[in-house]
């Protein structure tokens, strides 16, 4: 009997997580490459969170996926394999963005969506003709994806294996992202039954939908709301505040069962807080209250180092949050991610302070802000998440909503956690030999923090 062929499906850390790995959501990506791998291969996924990958197995393909914090672990695997003459295939953001360096650690390189070419890859490589690359260009207004395979995780713990993706691309074109030129100008939806379909194999109630906005196209996410709404479901997903302004899509995404929702708010001044995405004839205060009133838990993301940001910057933020009184606030470091124009803008302007990938996190400051020093903007964004983590903030924000009081508190103690946990990007600061700040300062003193803290 002829054996049947073995792939490999990693997925790198760049550490261990310890127990917090049970909160983590599994590799979407991986799940959907393994659906689209024809039934003839016999398919198993490391996910090296949970588990070690094993390289001295039996493996006639390794695809590895990684995003730019990952790359050096995926490239550090790739380099193992490929020098036991197993080939190696790299796909997800950061070979899509730079498939040349992607490809002097893999045989193949995957760019763009995998699930058209995938197929096709593999039997190239049965055939002994596999290209270097397999490039996908999405267009059109349809997405056409199958049903994630959730069979690959078992005996894994994650916060929850129903993950999926109802639509993919966006409009907006933001400086600092890349989904709009690498996945589409438009948001290209699947077709509402298969997605209802899909969601009715869920067991267990916890989903979790993985779109950039899944709200982004109002009209063709409400027959994706109210098929929702009998299906006894709990989800969370993303989209953008603006859908609020109509507050009957408010009640549907109640109605579907939506526990949780993650916006991006982007800036509390300057050019990305005027931008398409993010203004509204309605101030973002009474849209988020508005999603409150609802019964949902709103998540907002701000982020520190725009041009236009100086160091009033972070106190400023603090009061709006104080003000808008979002259910979580989340405050994350600019990172220009290689691929975005935000990247190429730096890069020609000599600002980047390094290529070293692993630290391109949204956790670190990889470049020279325009305003401010590199330790003042990583200070403050230290000093601004302390702040609004403080049990009177929390406590304050908590009591703020009409409903989903212990899902609101037991969010904000997990975000406390992390906030209040080992800062792990301290060693590029050391040599400052400077405290951070405590827990005791009280509101207001956030500014003359940073200032007394990086002077």
């Amino acid at each position: 009997m002829l054996k049947r062929p073995r792939l490999l499906l990693v997925y790198p850390s760049t550490h261990k997580l310890g127990w917090v790995r049970r909160f983590q959501l599994p590799s979407l990506s991986l799940k959907l490459v393994a659906a689209s791998t024809p039934p003839e291969w016999d398919i198993v996924l490391a996910d090296e969170l949970h588990e070690e990958i094993p390289f001295d197995g039996d493996f006639d393909a390794v695809g590895i996926t990684a995003m730019t914090h990952q790359a050096v672990r995926a490239y550090q695997v790739a380099d193992r394999f490929r020098s036991r003459g197993i080939p190696v295939i790299l796909g997800g953001m950061h070979a899509t963005v730079l498939p040349d360096e992607a490809l002097q650690h893999a045989d193949a390189v995957v760019i763009g969506e995998a699930e058209p070419v995938w197929a096709q890859l593999l039997e190239d490589l049965k055939g002994g003709r596999l290209a270097p690359r397999y490039s996908s260009v999405p267009s059109g207004e349809k997405l056409v994806i199958p049903w994630a395979r959730r069979d690959i995780l078992a005996g894994k713990k994650y916060l929850t294996t129903q993950t999926l993706q109802a639509s993919r691309g966006c409009p907006y074109d933001c400086p600092f992202c890349t989904v709009t030129p690498y996945f589409g100008r438009s948001f290209r939806y699947r077709d509402t039954e298969d997605i209802l379909a899909e969601m009715r194999t869920f067991d267990r109630k916890l989903t979790v939908i993985l779109d950039d906005n899944i709200l982004g196209d109002p009209e063709r996410a409400r027959p994706i709301l109210k098929g929702m709404a009998g299906l006894g479901l709990r989800w969370g997903g993303q989209a953008n505040l603006r859908f609020a302004e109509d507050p009957e899509l408010v009640r549907l995404l109640a109605d579907s069962g939506c526990i949780g929702i993650f916006v991006g708010l982007e800036s509390v001044a300057g050019s990305q807080a005027n931008h398409p995405k993010t203004g509204s004839r309605y101030s973002q205060s009474e849209l988020i209250k508005r999603v409150r009133d609802a019964g949902i838990v709103l998540e907002a993301s701000m982020i520190f180092g725009f041009d236009d940001h100086d160091e009033g910057v972070f106190e400023s933020t603090i009061r709006y949050m104080e003000e808008c009184r979002p259910s979580i606030p989340t405050f994350h470091i600019l990172t220009p991610y290689p691929g975005t124009a935000l990247y190429r803008q730096f890069e020609q302007e000599g600002r980047l302070l390094h290529k070293d990938w692993q630290r391109y996190d949204h956790n670190q400051v990889v470049f020279r802000p325009k305003m401010m020093s590199p330790e003042r903007l990583y200070r403050g964004w230290v000093a601004a998440r302390r702040e609004v983590y403080r049990w009177p903030s929390i406590f304050s924000r908590v009591m703020a909503g009409n409903s989903a009081y212990f899902t609101n508190l037991a969010y904000n103690c997990l975000r406390r956690g992390g906030v209040y946990g080992d800062d792990a990007g301290m060693q590029q600061f050391q040599q400052a030999e400077m405290p951070l700040p405590v827990d005791t300062d009280p509101p207001g003193k956030v500014a003359e923090n940073i200032s007394r803290e990086t002077s």
